[in-house]
C-alpha cells in the first residue's frame, strides 16, 4: 500500500514538474507586471530636476530618491566606479543635449529598484511633448567575449574614443545590477545609420544581473547585446521603433519569462522584429573561430496588438546565418510571417538544425516558417514537418486567450487558456 502511494505521490509530482515545463509563454502565480510598471508614461507627471549630473563620475557615487536629476549630456562612469542609485529614483535624459549614461568598461551600475519603487529613467519633456527618442538611453560596457576581429569593439555612437571599448575573456564579469527598472522614450537617432538603443549591452559578463526591466517608446531597440555572456528574466519591450531584443557579435544569451508587445504605429518601416539574431553584420570582421550567437528563449510572449491585418507589423523573429536560436514553451501572437530566415540559410540540415522552435503557440500568425529566398521554403516547410518541434496554430481572439490584453488598463498576458486548450492537445 505504502509503495503504491509513494507512485502516485511521484507520478502526481512528475505531472505537474512537466505542466509547469511546458507551460506556454510568459508564467507566475500572479500578475508580475502589477505595481512597477507604466504603459502609460505620456500621462504620468515626473517631478522638475533638482540635481543635474553631468560630465564624469570616477568615484562611487549615490543617486537618492529624495531627488529629481537630470542626465545632460554623456554621462561616464569611469575608473572602477560604482553608481549606485536607490530605489524611487528618477532621473530625466535631457533633450537638447541627447542625455546619455556610459557605465564604462570596469564600472559598475547598481540600480535595484523595488517591485514597489522601480527606478525611472525617462525624458525631461513635458507630458504633452515626449516622444520616443528624446534622449539617449543606457550603455553598459564590459569585458567578456565577442567575435569581432581582436576580441575588442566600439560602439558606432559619437562616443569618447578613448572610454568607447568593450570586449574580452571574462564572461563572468559583473558590470551591476539592473533590477525593477524602467525605461521611457530613448533611443536618440544621431544620424540616418546610428540610433541608440534603450539598452545597450556590449560585451557585459553574466555576473550582471538584468531582470525586471521595462523598456517602453524607444526610437530604436529595447535591448541590444553586442556579444556578451548573460541570463535574463522578466523583460518586458513595449512599443519600440525598432527591435524589441536584438542579438549580435556572438552574444551568449539565456532569456526568460520575457515579453515583447508590438504596436503597429511604433513600428520602423525598414522592418521591425520581436528579435533580429545574428552573429555578425559582416563576415570580413568577425572571428570565426569564436562562438557564433547562441540565444536560448523560453516562456517568452512575443504579441502584436495590431488589427484589421494593416500589415505595419512583420516577422515575430528574423534569424541570420550561422546563428544558434532556440524558442520553446512561447506563445507567438499576431505575426506575419510567423518566423523569417536569412536567405543564407537554405534549407539544408547544417544551419536549420541550429534553430529550435519547440512547444510553440503561434496564433493568428501567417506564412509559418519562411525564408527571405522563396526558393528554400519548401525545403524549409519539409524539415519542421519532420521533426518533432510541436508548434501549434490557433486562432483565438486575444481577449480568450491572454488574462488581460487591454494595455489601457494593468495587462496581463499570462494565457488564460489551460495547457491542453493551448497547446492544441
Amino acid at each position: 500500500m505504502k509503495t503504491k502511494l509513494l507512485i502516485a505521490i511521484i507520478t502526481l509530482i512528475s505531472t505537474f514538474s512537466l505542466e509547469a515545463q511546458q507551460q506556454k509563454g510568459i508564467t507566475g502565480t500572479s500578475n508580475w507586471m502589477n505595481n512597477w510598471t507604466n504603459f502609460k508614461p505620456v500621462n504620468t507627471e515626473y517631478n522638475e530636476a533638482t540635481n543635474i549630473i553631468a560630465g564624469t563620475i570616477d568615484k562611487d557615487t549615490k543617486l537618492t530618491k529624495r531627488n529629481t536629476y537630470q542626465l545632460v549630456g554623456i554621462v561616464y562612469v569611469t575608473n572602477n566606479a560604482v553608481l549606485t542609485i536607490e530605489p524611487g529614483t528618477v532621473i530625466r535624459g535631457d533633450d537638447k543635449t541627447c542625455g546619455t549614461l556610459v557605465i564604462t568598461n570596469g564600472a559598475k551600475i547598481m540600480a535595484e529598484g523595488l517591485e514597489t519603487d522601480p527606478i525611472i529613467f525617462t525624458s525631461n519633456k513635458e507630458i504633452t511633448e515626449r516622444r520616443p527618442g528624446d534622449w539617449g538611453g543606457i550603455i553598459v560596457l564590459g569585458k567578456a567575449p565577442i567575435n569581432k576581429l581582436g576580441g575588442i569593439s566600439t560602439l558606432p555612437f559619437n562616443l569618447d574614443p578613448i572610454l568607447n571599448h568593450y570586449g574580452g575573456q571574462d564572461a563572468e564579469d559583473n558590470s551591476g545590477i539592473l533590477k525593477y527598472v524602467r525605461i521611457e522614450y530613448s533611443g536618440r537617432k544621431l544620424s540616418a545609420l546610428k540610433e541608440l538603443n534603450g539598452l545597450s549591452l556590449a560585451g557585459v559578463g553574466r555576473k550582471t544581473v538584468l531582470s525586471n526591466i521595462q523598456i517602453s517608446y524607444s526610437n530604436d531597440d529595447s535591448f541590444e547585446c553586442y556579444g556578451g555572456d548573460l541570463n535574463m528574466n522578466n523583460l518586458i519591450s513595449y512599443r519600440t521603433t525598432d527591435d524589441d531584443f536584438d542579438f549580435t557579435q556572438g552574444a551568449q544569451i539565456n532569456i526568460s519569462n520575457s515579453i515583447a508587445i508590438r504596436h503597429p504605429f511604433s513600428s520602423d518601416i525598414s522592418g521591425s522584429r520581436c528579435f533580429e539574431v545574428d552573429s555578425y553584420d559582416k563576415i570580413e570582421n568577425t572571428d570565426m573561430t569564436k562562438k557564433m550567437t547562441k540565444i536560448n528563449a523560453a516562456n517568452i510572449t512575443l504579441v502584436n496588438l495590431e488589427e484589421n491585418n494593416q500589415g505595419l507589423v512583420r516577422e515575430s523573429a528574423y534569424i541570420g546565418e550561422n546563428t544558434f536560436f532556440s524558442l520553446t514553451n512561447s506563445v507567438v501572437s499576431g505575426f506575419s510571417p510567423f518566423v523569417l530566415l536569412n536567405g543564407n540559410i537554405g534549407n539544408g540540415n547544417e544551419n536549420l538544425s541550429k534553430i529550435t522552435l519547440k512547444n510553440i503557440m503561434s496564433n493568428n500568425c501567417n506564412g509559418a516558417i519562411l525564408s527571405e529566398s522563396s526558393s528554400n521554403d519548401a525545403g524549409i516547410k519539409n524539415w519542421y514537418s519532420n521533426h518533432e518541434f510541436a508548434i501549434e496554430s490557433t486562432k483565438i481572439k486575444s481577449n480568450e486567450l491572454f488574462i488581460m490584453p487591454n494595455i489601457k488598463g494593468n495587462p496581463d498576458f499570462r494565457t488564460k487558456i489551460n495547457n491542453a486548450v493551448a497547446s492544441g492537445k
